[in-house]
Parts: structure tokens; sequence; C-alpha cells
């Protein structure tokens, strides 16, 4: 038996109005036209957004840096936009670190590219140290 995937319905959610938005508007805009876009979608379809969203970095107790996340859904999952040709291992890393870094445990790197494309991303709040200072 499959183990159930964390924030299911959501996810699912995210990635049919991602490609909703695709099939709108295409390929070709500014990644910022497309978060605005993806925000607004997100809010009609009824879900919770926060965008842009403050990460913190932390390094043996201290605060070293601040990331900008584009969007959070629902305050669980962590959404990285892209408009790439393709999407590349750097890409993964980024959201990768993004997880790391706070208490959110999936993440969907979208790339609105020369073809929709998602990945969805996981990382166990069990498995991260140096996170909030801790």
């Amino acid at each position: 038996m499959r183990p159930e995937l964390k924030h299911k319905e959501t996810t699912h959610k995210i990635i049919g109005v991602f490609f909703d938005v695709y099939k709108e508007l295409g390929h070709g805009f500014l990644e910022s036209v497309y978060q605005r876009s993806l925000g607004l979608a997100l809010e009609s379809a009824g879900v919770k957004i926060r965008s842009p969203v403050k990460i913190p970095v932390w390094f043996r107790g201290q605060r070293v840096g601040q990331f900008e996340g584009d969007m959070l859904v629902e305050e669980v999952i962590l959404l990285e936009l892209k408009v790439a040709r393709c999407m590349d291992r750097s890409h993964y890393a980024q959201l990768l670190n993004y997880l790391r870094a706070t208490d959110i445990e999936v993440g969907l790197l979208l790339n609105f590219g020369l073809k929709p494309e998602f990945k969805r991303l996981i990382l166990d709040n069990a498995s991260k140290t140096n996170r909030c200072g801790n």
C-alpha cells in the first residue's frame, strides 16, 4: 500500500490552476506576470496565498541571510516559479534550500517555459537541521 502524499488535495489544485494559467497566457512573459496571474487564479479558486515569502537563513544560531520565495499556499506548500527552457539541478537545489530553511515540507517547482512542467519536492522536518536558529 502506498503512503498518502502530504497535502495531496491542495497540491492537485495548484497544479491544475498552474496548467490553466499556462493555457491562457502561453509562453514568453516575465516570471512576475506568471506570479501575479497564478496568485489571482489560486485566490479565485478559493486558495489562500502569500506572495512573496521571506525566508530567513540561519548558521550556528545567527541569521546570515534571507531569501524571497515566490509564493506560499495555505501556509503549507512553497511554490518556486521559473520561466526557463527547462528545469535544471540549480532550480531543484534552490527550492530544497528554501524547504530546508523553513518548517514547510512540500514544495512545487513550476516552470512556465516552452512547455509547462512541474516537480513536487518533499523535505520532512525530521531530516532538517540548522533552521530558525536551532
